[in-house]
């Protein structure tokens, strides 16, 4: 299998991980499922290479993925402001593994097991 459904439609899906990782690029910790963390792991450190590129293309489509509503407009410069400016430069000499994936236990409702990712 290619990537996890985590019990979504594809458009849902999407919608979920673009959240989080604009998310993980604001706060730069995220708690969720360890599954969610998992499929999330992989986009977010496509979007780190991406402004590890830095030119302008690059801004142009992590701009394009990173989430933002019409009225919150400022959300997605910083975000993506952040990517490129602080979050890239400090992984230049890095190839590849940016986040971490650290495990908290069981969810008290459900039993999901949860867990925190960070950037390392």
């Amino acid at each position: 299998m290619a990537y996890r459904k985590l019990g979504r439609t594809s458009s849902q899906r999407k919608a979920m991980l673009r959240d989080l990782t604009t998310d993980l690029i604001i706060s730069e910790r995220v708690e969720t499922t360890e599954a969610r963390a998992k499929e999330l792991r992989s986009v977010a450190e496509k979007m780190i290479t991406l402004g590890k590129r830095g030119d302008l293309h690059a801004r142009r489509q992590a701009a394009a993925y990173v989430r933002h509503e019409i009225a919150d407009q400022e959300t997605k410069q910083d975000a993506v402001q952040k990517l490129f400016a602080d979050i890239a430069p400090r992984y230049a000499d890095r190839q590849g593994g940016y986040t971490r994936i650290m495990k908290l236990g069981p969810r008290r409702g459900d039993g999901a097991p949860m867990v925190i990712i960070e950037l390392v």
